[in-house]
């Protein structure tokens, strides 16, 4: 799959000088990893570039504000509105036409807060591809009809009148598909069942924290962390193979068991 993917992103390399791939897919389903490993194929010819939504999450306290103002459950990292787009669009912009250093951010995920500047990774521009990953990359919102219902417990008891979750939809539809626009082509790795996100969702998070086993989530909390993300998973499963470059169905073991390509 690595091999053939890579092979697929130089075919793709005349669309411009500086190629941004990204890479969607709901947690766990390897986004990081294949991106890892197709800049590593891809290095011994091109100059590559990584860069994750996740490294774009706002800190703690600008999300204790959109709590306080907007709605409770903002507290919490995940979905459109905890992420800072405008640096994400002026990163990518960057990698696409500077000449220079371009500072891509980090975000660390122990500690619940961006890395301080002086610990974000330096990267030499030009670059001829961008890999960007992120869960909800290249995600269209959901039609206001979609939204009056609740999905799960989490909606129905944490957000009776439905403002996060519109206020989260209200984002996806307005800076979020700027942000979008800055990808040139999609691959989205199609996981078998809301059952396998959690499943490697937990393995994530025993990977993380696995030298601080205390502040692994149990699966009660793992549940309600996930519940955050569970109506734009949904979404994405039912419409992300319809317009991804690249659709990539992975079976419970993580393998890839079809892959799609739209040219």
């Amino acid at each position: 799959m690595k091999n053939e993917l890579a092979a697929w992103i130089e075919q793709q390399k005349h669309v411009k000088a500086t190629l941004v791939v990204g890479i969607a897919g709901a947690q766990g389903t390897g986004k990081s990893t294949l991106a890892q490993a197709l800049k590593a194929s891809l290095s011994d010819n091109y100059s590559v570039a990584l860069l994750s939504l996740d490294d774009l999450y706002l800190s703690q306290n600008q999300r204790t504000k959109l709590a306080r103002y907007i709605h409770p459950l903002f507290k919490t990292r995940g979905v459109p509105s905890t992420h800072d787009v405008n640096l994400g669009i002026h990163v990518l912009q960057q990698l696409q036409g500077e000449q220079g250093e371009v500072l891509l951010p980090r975000f660390d995920k122990r500690t619940d807060n961006p890395k301080p500047k002086a610990l974000w990774q330096r990267c030499n521009t030009p670059v001829d591809i961008v890999l960007f990953e992120g869960w909800c990359l290249g995600l269209e919102p959901q039609r206001s009809d979609a939204l009056i219902r609740p999905i799960n417990a989490l909606e129905a008891e944490e957000d009776k009148g439905g403002v996060w979750r519109k206020q989260v939809n209200h984002a996806l539809a307005n800076e979020y598909q700027t942000l979008f626009q800055e990808v040139d082509k999609l691959i989205y790795l199609k996981a078998p069942s809301m059952a396998s996100v959690f499943s490697w969702r937990k393995q994530q998070e025993q990977d993380t924290f696995a030298h601080q086993p205390a502040s692994t989530m149990d699966d009660d909390a793992l549940h309600r962390f996930l519940a955050h993300y569970e109506r734009l998973t949904r979404h994405g499963l039912a419409t992300m193979p319809q317009t991804a470059d690249v659709v990539l169905t992975l079976d419970e073991q993580h393998q890839c068991v079809d892959s799609f390509y739209r040219n």
